[in-house]
Protein backbone atom coordinates (compact mmCIF):
# COMPACT_ATOMS: atom_id res chain seq x y z
CA UNK A 1 0.00 0.00 0.00
CA UNK A 2 2.71 2.07 0.07
CA UNK A 3 2.55 3.42 3.67
CA UNK A 4 5.26 5.83 4.73
CA UNK A 5 8.02 3.97 7.00
CA UNK A 6 10.57 6.93 7.40
CA UNK A 7 11.07 10.86 7.44
CA UNK A 8 14.21 12.91 6.84
CA UNK A 9 14.64 16.11 6.87
CA UNK A 10 17.59 18.12 5.92
CA UNK A 11 19.23 21.79 6.30
CA UNK A 12 20.66 22.72 3.06
CA UNK A 13 23.01 25.81 2.78
CA UNK A 14 24.47 26.71 -0.98
CA UNK A 15 27.44 29.69 -0.34
CA UNK A 16 26.89 31.36 -3.73
CA UNK A 17 29.72 32.40 -5.85
CA UNK A 18 29.18 36.34 -5.37
CA UNK A 19 26.51 37.89 -3.12
CA UNK A 20 23.19 38.55 -4.10
CA UNK A 21 21.10 41.37 -3.20
CA UNK A 22 17.64 40.46 -3.77
CA UNK A 23 15.23 43.50 -4.76
CA UNK A 24 12.55 41.80 -1.84
CA UNK A 25 14.56 42.51 0.87
CA UNK A 26 16.55 45.43 -0.37
CA UNK A 27 20.71 46.25 1.20
CA UNK A 28 20.52 42.27 2.13
CA UNK A 29 23.58 40.71 0.81
CA UNK A 30 22.44 36.81 0.64
CA UNK A 31 25.86 34.69 0.52
CA UNK A 32 23.87 31.33 0.32
CA UNK A 33 20.82 29.42 -0.90
CA UNK A 34 18.80 27.89 2.02
CA UNK A 35 16.16 25.44 2.24
CA UNK A 36 15.03 22.20 3.61
CA UNK A 37 14.58 19.54 2.21
CA UNK A 38 12.11 16.19 2.90
CA UNK A 39 12.17 12.76 1.83
CA UNK A 40 9.57 10.43 2.36
CA UNK A 41 10.21 6.56 2.07
CA UNK A 42 7.76 4.02 2.08
CA UNK A 43 7.82 0.51 2.91
CA UNK A 44 7.70 -0.74 -0.49
CA UNK A 45 11.02 1.60 -1.03
CA UNK A 46 8.94 4.39 -3.14
CA UNK A 47 10.94 7.91 -2.36
CA UNK A 48 9.23 11.30 -2.65
CA UNK A 49 10.85 14.45 -2.08
CA UNK A 50 10.09 18.30 -1.68
CA UNK A 51 11.88 21.55 -0.64
CA UNK A 52 10.69 24.93 0.99
CA UNK A 53 13.05 28.44 0.80
CA UNK A 54 14.25 28.88 4.28
CA UNK A 55 16.24 31.77 5.98
CA UNK A 56 17.85 29.86 8.07
CA UNK A 57 17.80 26.68 10.40
CA UNK A 58 14.13 28.23 11.79
CA UNK A 59 12.27 24.51 10.74
CA UNK A 60 14.45 22.89 13.32
CA UNK A 61 11.22 20.93 15.15
CA UNK A 62 9.11 20.03 12.28
CA UNK A 63 10.24 16.59 12.54
CA UNK A 64 9.10 16.07 15.52
CA UNK A 65 5.83 17.44 14.06
CA UNK A 66 5.40 15.42 11.44
CA UNK A 67 6.12 12.08 12.32
CA UNK A 68 2.83 11.51 14.15
CA UNK A 69 1.06 12.86 11.38
CA UNK A 70 2.61 11.37 8.36
CA UNK A 71 4.08 7.79 9.70
CA UNK A 72 2.22 4.98 8.47
CA UNK A 73 -0.02 6.91 6.14
CA UNK A 74 -0.80 5.98 2.69
CA UNK A 75 1.27 7.98 0.18
CA UNK A 76 -0.65 7.22 -2.67
CA UNK A 77 -3.99 8.72 -0.67
CA UNK A 78 -2.94 12.30 -1.72
CA UNK A 79 -6.49 13.70 -0.45
CA UNK A 80 -5.60 12.54 3.40
CA UNK A 81 -2.49 13.58 3.33
CA UNK A 82 -3.24 16.52 2.34
CA UNK A 83 -5.41 17.03 5.40
CA UNK A 84 -2.83 15.88 7.73
CA UNK A 85 -0.37 18.64 6.43
CA UNK A 86 -3.51 20.77 7.05
CA UNK A 87 -3.93 19.80 10.68
CA UNK A 88 -0.10 19.74 10.93
CA UNK A 89 -0.46 23.55 9.99
CA UNK A 90 -2.56 24.37 12.46
CA UNK A 91 -0.14 23.42 15.54
CA UNK A 92 3.06 24.83 13.94
CA UNK A 93 4.81 25.94 10.16
CA UNK A 94 2.56 25.80 6.81
CA UNK A 95 3.87 22.93 5.47
CA UNK A 96 2.13 22.89 1.90
CA UNK A 97 5.87 23.22 0.45
CA UNK A 98 5.62 18.97 1.90
CA UNK A 99 3.12 18.14 -0.07
CA UNK A 100 4.63 17.89 -3.85
CA UNK A 101 6.90 14.97 -2.23
CA UNK A 102 3.37 13.07 -2.15
CA UNK A 103 2.85 13.31 -5.68
CA UNK A 104 6.36 12.29 -6.36
CA UNK A 105 5.45 9.06 -4.61
CA UNK A 106 2.20 8.65 -6.43
CA UNK A 107 3.55 9.39 -9.61
CA UNK A 108 6.82 6.52 -9.48
CA UNK A 109 3.93 4.15 -8.13
CA UNK A 110 1.63 4.69 -11.63
CA UNK A 111 4.96 4.93 -13.62
CA UNK A 112 3.80 8.43 -14.52
CA UNK A 113 5.48 11.79 -14.39
CA UNK A 114 3.02 14.15 -12.05
CA UNK A 115 2.47 16.53 -14.39
CA UNK A 116 0.33 13.90 -16.23
CA UNK A 117 -1.40 12.85 -12.88
CA UNK A 118 -2.13 16.57 -12.20
CA UNK A 119 -3.60 17.11 -15.55
CA UNK A 120 -5.46 14.11 -15.80
CA UNK A 121 -4.40 13.08 -19.69
CA UNK A 122 -1.73 11.37 -21.29
CA UNK A 123 -0.65 13.91 -23.41
CA UNK A 124 3.04 14.22 -23.67
CA UNK A 125 4.46 17.63 -22.61
CA UNK A 126 7.96 17.69 -23.68
CA UNK A 127 8.86 21.59 -22.79
CA UNK A 128 7.91 24.93 -21.72
CA UNK A 129 8.85 28.01 -22.88
CA UNK A 130 10.87 30.66 -19.87
CA UNK A 131 11.40 33.96 -19.57
CA UNK A 132 14.28 35.34 -17.58
CA UNK A 133 13.50 36.64 -14.10
CA UNK A 134 15.89 39.52 -12.58
CA UNK A 135 15.94 39.47 -9.03
CA UNK A 136 17.83 42.26 -8.09
CA UNK A 137 17.18 46.41 -8.99
CA UNK A 138 20.29 48.07 -11.26
CA UNK A 139 20.29 51.05 -12.99
CA UNK A 140 19.96 50.91 -16.70
CA UNK A 141 23.42 50.79 -17.80
CA UNK A 142 24.45 47.47 -15.52
CA UNK A 143 21.17 46.19 -16.86
CA UNK A 144 22.11 45.84 -20.39
CA UNK A 145 24.84 43.46 -20.25
CA UNK A 146 22.35 40.83 -19.00
CA UNK A 147 19.78 42.28 -21.80
CA UNK A 148 22.17 40.92 -24.20
CA UNK A 149 23.00 37.94 -22.55
CA UNK A 150 19.77 36.70 -22.36
CA UNK A 151 18.76 36.99 -25.75
CA UNK A 152 21.91 34.74 -26.51
CA UNK A 153 20.64 32.29 -24.60
CA UNK A 154 17.33 32.18 -25.91
CA UNK A 155 14.83 34.54 -23.75
CA UNK A 156 12.23 36.36 -25.66
CA UNK A 157 10.87 37.85 -22.17
CA UNK A 158 12.09 39.49 -19.23
CA UNK A 159 11.01 40.47 -16.00
CA UNK A 160 12.76 43.39 -14.33
CA UNK A 161 12.51 44.98 -10.65
CA UNK A 162 11.83 48.61 -9.96
CA UNK A 163 10.66 50.24 -6.55
CA UNK A 164 12.80 53.16 -6.24
CA UNK A 165 12.03 56.06 -4.04
CA UNK A 166 12.12 58.49 -6.71
CA UNK A 167 9.14 56.79 -9.04
CA UNK A 168 10.96 58.80 -12.36
CA UNK A 169 14.16 56.27 -12.19
CA UNK A 170 11.55 53.71 -11.99
CA UNK A 171 10.37 55.01 -15.17
CA UNK A 172 13.33 55.30 -16.46
CA UNK A 173 14.17 51.87 -16.09
CA UNK A 174 11.50 50.49 -18.36
CA UNK A 175 11.98 53.34 -20.83
CA UNK A 176 15.14 52.43 -21.42
CA UNK A 177 14.76 49.03 -21.31
CA UNK A 178 11.97 49.12 -24.14
CA UNK A 179 13.98 51.12 -26.05
CA UNK A 180 17.21 48.93 -26.00
CA UNK A 181 15.50 45.25 -26.38
CA UNK A 182 12.74 46.69 -29.18
CA UNK A 183 8.74 46.69 -29.48
CA UNK A 184 8.68 42.60 -29.97
CA UNK A 185 11.01 41.36 -26.63
CA UNK A 186 8.21 40.96 -23.54
CA UNK A 187 9.02 42.97 -20.36
CA UNK A 188 7.02 42.04 -17.63
CA UNK A 189 8.23 44.04 -13.82
CA UNK A 190 7.75 43.02 -10.19
CA UNK A 191 7.29 45.92 -7.90
CA UNK A 192 7.98 43.87 -4.55
CA UNK A 193 5.08 45.62 -2.97
CA UNK A 194 2.84 42.36 -2.14
CA UNK A 195 4.84 41.63 0.71
CA UNK A 196 7.07 44.42 1.47
CA UNK A 197 10.60 43.60 3.77
CA UNK A 198 12.23 46.42 5.32
CA UNK A 199 14.56 44.45 7.55
CA UNK A 200 18.16 46.13 6.29
CA UNK A 201 17.18 49.29 4.49
CA UNK A 202 14.33 51.29 4.06
CA UNK A 203 11.80 50.14 1.38
CA UNK A 204 8.99 52.30 -0.75
CA UNK A 205 5.72 51.72 0.15
CA UNK A 206 3.20 52.41 -2.76
CA UNK A 207 -0.06 53.51 -2.40
CA UNK A 208 -2.92 53.48 -5.05
CA UNK A 209 -1.63 56.67 -6.94
CA UNK A 210 1.48 55.72 -7.23
CA UNK A 211 0.84 52.47 -8.81
CA UNK A 212 -1.44 54.10 -11.21
CA UNK A 213 1.14 56.67 -12.21
CA UNK A 214 3.23 53.61 -13.19
CA UNK A 215 0.89 51.60 -14.77
CA UNK A 216 0.35 54.55 -16.98
CA UNK A 217 3.49 54.69 -17.90
CA UNK A 218 3.07 50.41 -18.42
CA UNK A 219 0.53 51.45 -20.86
CA UNK A 220 2.39 53.20 -22.89
CA UNK A 221 5.28 50.81 -23.19
CA UNK A 222 3.46 47.95 -23.77
CA UNK A 223 5.12 46.07 -20.75
CA UNK A 224 3.61 42.30 -20.31
CA UNK A 225 2.45 42.37 -16.85
CA UNK A 226 2.72 44.42 -13.55
CA UNK A 227 3.57 42.18 -10.59
CA UNK A 228 1.96 43.40 -6.95
CA UNK A 229 2.28 47.01 -7.18
CA UNK A 230 0.37 47.03 -3.97
CA UNK A 231 0.13 45.22 -0.59
CA UNK A 232 -1.14 41.25 -1.92
CA UNK A 233 -4.41 41.55 0.34
CA UNK A 234 -5.38 45.00 -0.64
CA UNK A 235 -8.02 43.45 -3.23
CA UNK A 236 -9.96 46.52 -3.61
CA UNK A 237 -7.41 48.65 -4.75
CA UNK A 238 -6.09 45.86 -7.30
CA UNK A 239 -9.68 46.01 -8.62
CA UNK A 240 -9.61 49.68 -9.14
CA UNK A 241 -5.86 49.71 -10.54
CA UNK A 242 -7.41 47.20 -13.16
CA UNK A 243 -10.53 49.82 -14.17
CA UNK A 244 -7.93 52.41 -14.76
CA UNK A 245 -4.96 50.83 -16.72
CA UNK A 246 -4.24 48.35 -19.57
CA UNK A 247 -1.62 46.72 -18.56
CA UNK A 248 -2.41 43.16 -16.85
CA UNK A 249 -2.36 42.62 -13.16
CA UNK A 250 -0.31 39.90 -11.92
CA UNK A 251 0.16 38.47 -8.07
CA UNK A 252 -0.59 35.90 -5.29
CA UNK A 253 2.71 34.33 -5.21
CA UNK A 254 2.90 34.15 -1.13
CA UNK A 255 -0.61 33.19 -1.05
CA UNK A 256 -0.75 30.36 1.70
CA UNK A 257 -4.74 28.55 1.03
CA UNK A 258 -7.15 27.78 -1.56
CA UNK A 259 -9.37 30.50 0.22
CA UNK A 260 -6.94 33.45 -0.31
CA UNK A 261 -6.75 32.46 -4.08
CA UNK A 262 -10.42 32.57 -4.30
CA UNK A 263 -11.04 35.94 -2.49
CA UNK A 264 -8.82 37.28 -4.86
CA UNK A 265 -10.38 36.14 -7.94
CA UNK A 266 -13.96 37.00 -6.38
CA UNK A 267 -12.75 40.59 -5.77
CA UNK A 268 -11.26 40.95 -9.38
CA UNK A 269 -7.71 41.85 -7.90
CA UNK A 270 -5.64 39.86 -10.65
CA UNK A 271 -5.51 38.91 -14.77
CA UNK A 272 -2.29 36.89 -14.21
CA UNK A 273 -2.34 34.45 -10.74
CA UNK A 274 1.24 33.58 -9.92
CA UNK A 275 0.91 30.93 -7.16
CA UNK A 276 3.94 29.36 -5.95
CA UNK A 277 3.29 25.53 -4.52
CA UNK A 278 6.36 25.84 -1.92
CA UNK A 279 3.85 28.49 0.05
CA UNK A 280 0.05 27.99 -1.75
CA UNK A 281 -1.69 24.88 -1.27
CA UNK A 282 1.06 22.29 -2.84
CA UNK A 283 0.58 21.10 -6.45
CA UNK A 284 -3.37 20.62 -6.20
CA UNK A 285 -3.93 23.65 -5.07
CA UNK A 286 -1.89 25.07 -8.21
CA UNK A 287 -3.63 23.17 -10.60
CA UNK A 288 -7.17 24.31 -9.37
CA UNK A 289 -6.67 27.35 -9.49
CA UNK A 290 -4.89 27.03 -13.02
CA UNK A 291 -8.25 25.50 -14.12
CA UNK A 292 -10.44 28.31 -12.11
CA UNK A 293 -8.55 31.07 -14.12
CA UNK A 294 -9.66 29.14 -17.36
CA UNK A 295 -13.25 29.46 -16.07
CA UNK A 296 -12.80 33.10 -15.84
CA UNK A 297 -10.73 34.40 -18.68
CA UNK A 298 -7.62 34.95 -16.39
CA UNK A 299 -4.25 33.79 -17.03
CA UNK A 300 -1.82 31.83 -14.79
CA UNK A 301 1.96 31.23 -14.65
CA UNK A 302 3.40 29.98 -11.04
CA UNK A 303 5.98 31.89 -9.53
CA UNK A 304 9.14 30.18 -9.10
CA UNK A 305 12.19 31.76 -7.25
CA UNK A 306 13.21 29.31 -4.63
CA UNK A 307 15.44 26.45 -5.56
CA UNK A 308 15.92 23.63 -8.17
CA UNK A 309 13.84 21.53 -6.29
CA UNK A 310 10.87 24.35 -6.11
CA UNK A 311 11.27 24.88 -9.57
CA UNK A 312 10.92 21.19 -11.11
CA UNK A 313 8.05 21.06 -8.73
CA UNK A 314 5.89 24.28 -9.87
CA UNK A 315 7.21 22.98 -13.58
CA UNK A 316 4.91 19.92 -13.08
CA UNK A 317 2.15 22.30 -12.25
CA UNK A 318 2.78 24.55 -15.30
CA UNK A 319 3.20 21.48 -17.83
CA UNK A 320 -0.36 20.25 -16.59
CA UNK A 321 -1.98 23.96 -16.65
CA UNK A 322 -1.65 24.12 -20.71
CA UNK A 323 -1.48 28.31 -19.94
CA UNK A 324 0.19 29.82 -22.91
CA UNK A 325 2.47 32.46 -20.65
CA UNK A 326 5.96 31.63 -19.80
CA UNK A 327 7.40 30.09 -16.69
CA UNK A 328 9.77 31.86 -14.43
CA UNK A 329 13.31 31.29 -14.68
CA UNK A 330 15.63 32.90 -11.98
CA UNK A 331 18.46 33.85 -13.05
CA UNK A 332 20.48 37.06 -11.62
CA UNK A 333 24.43 36.01 -12.32
CA UNK A 334 27.25 36.72 -10.66
CA UNK A 335 25.13 35.85 -7.25
CA UNK A 336 22.16 33.76 -8.61
CA UNK A 337 22.84 30.83 -11.42
CA UNK A 338 21.69 27.65 -12.26
CA UNK A 339 24.97 26.14 -10.51
CA UNK A 340 24.29 27.39 -6.89
CA UNK A 341 19.90 27.16 -7.48
CA UNK A 342 20.26 23.64 -8.28
CA UNK A 343 23.34 22.70 -6.53
CA UNK A 344 22.23 19.54 -4.97
CA UNK A 345 20.89 18.40 -8.44
CA UNK A 346 22.53 16.05 -10.37
CA UNK A 347 22.39 18.50 -13.48
CA UNK A 348 21.57 22.30 -12.90
CA UNK A 349 18.01 23.09 -14.73
CA UNK A 350 19.19 24.61 -18.04
CA UNK A 351 17.69 26.32 -20.80
CA UNK A 352 17.18 25.00 -24.32
CA UNK A 353 18.38 27.34 -27.20
CA UNK A 354 14.58 28.09 -27.96
CA UNK A 355 14.24 29.77 -24.34
CA UNK A 356 12.45 26.45 -22.84
CA UNK A 357 13.38 24.01 -20.72
CA UNK A 358 12.52 20.55 -20.79
CA UNK A 359 9.47 18.84 -18.65
CA UNK A 360 10.59 15.73 -16.69
CA UNK A 361 9.26 12.79 -18.02
CA UNK A 362 10.68 10.28 -16.08
CA UNK A 363 7.71 8.62 -13.13
CA UNK A 364 7.00 11.64 -10.65
CA UNK A 365 8.36 15.02 -10.03
CA UNK A 366 11.56 14.10 -12.02
CA UNK A 367 14.05 15.78 -8.99
CA UNK A 368 16.99 13.64 -9.23
CA UNK A 369 19.09 14.74 -6.39
CA UNK A 370 23.18 13.49 -6.26
CA UNK A 371 23.90 12.04 -2.87
CA UNK A 372 27.08 13.35 -2.75
CA UNK A 373 26.08 17.14 -3.35
CA UNK A 374 23.49 16.56 -0.67
CA UNK A 375 26.15 15.28 1.81
CA UNK A 376 28.27 18.38 0.94
CA UNK A 377 25.62 21.25 1.23
CA UNK A 378 23.11 19.80 3.49
CA UNK A 379 22.92 18.13 7.19
CA UNK A 380 20.26 15.97 7.98
CA UNK A 381 18.59 16.87 11.16
CA UNK A 382 15.64 14.85 11.57
CA UNK A 383 15.16 11.20 11.01
CA UNK A 384 11.96 9.49 12.15
CA UNK A 385 10.45 5.89 11.69
CA UNK A 386 7.81 3.87 13.31
CA UNK A 387 10.24 2.75 16.24
CA UNK A 388 11.52 5.99 16.90
CA UNK A 389 8.22 7.88 17.25
CA UNK A 390 6.88 4.21 19.32
CA UNK A 391 10.12 5.36 21.64
CA UNK A 392 9.59 9.01 22.06
CA UNK A 393 5.38 8.63 22.71
CA UNK A 394 6.13 5.81 25.26
CA UNK A 395 8.63 8.02 27.33
CA UNK A 396 6.74 11.14 27.13
CA UNK A 397 3.20 9.86 27.03
CA UNK A 398 3.55 6.18 28.98
CA UNK A 399 3.51 2.73 27.68
CA UNK A 400 -0.40 2.34 28.43
CA UNK A 401 -1.11 5.28 26.74
CA UNK A 402 1.07 4.59 23.67
CA UNK A 403 -0.13 1.52 23.16
CA UNK A 404 -3.82 3.26 23.14
CA UNK A 405 -2.96 5.79 20.93
CA UNK A 406 -1.55 2.93 18.44
CA UNK A 407 -4.77 1.24 18.61
CA UNK A 408 -6.83 4.20 17.57
CA UNK A 409 -5.00 5.18 14.85
CA UNK A 410 -4.12 1.60 13.52
CA UNK A 411 -8.51 1.00 13.55
CA UNK A 412 -8.53 4.27 11.36
CA UNK A 413 -6.12 2.93 8.53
Amino acid sequence: MSRIERVELFHVNIKLSEPFFPSWIPGYPQTHNRSTLIRFTTDDGLVGVSSGAAFTTEREGLGELLGGFLLGANALDVATVRQRIKEAGYLGWRNWWIEPAFWDIRGKAEGKPAYKLLAGSDETVEKVKCYASTGEIRPFEKRKPYLDEIQKMGFRHVKLRVHDFDEEKDFEILRKAREYVGPDFGIAVDCNQGWRVALVDDAPLWDLPRALRFGKVCDELNIAWIEEPLDMHNFPAYAELRRQIKTPIAGGELFTSRQEMQAAMDNEAFDIFQPDCCFAGGLEDGIWLARECAKRDLTFTPHTWTNGVGFLMNLAVKAASGSTLPLEYPYEPPGWTPEGRDAILREPIRLNPDGTVNVPQAPGLGIDIDEVALRRHAKRFHKMTPARLAIRTIREKGLKAALEIKKKKDSRV
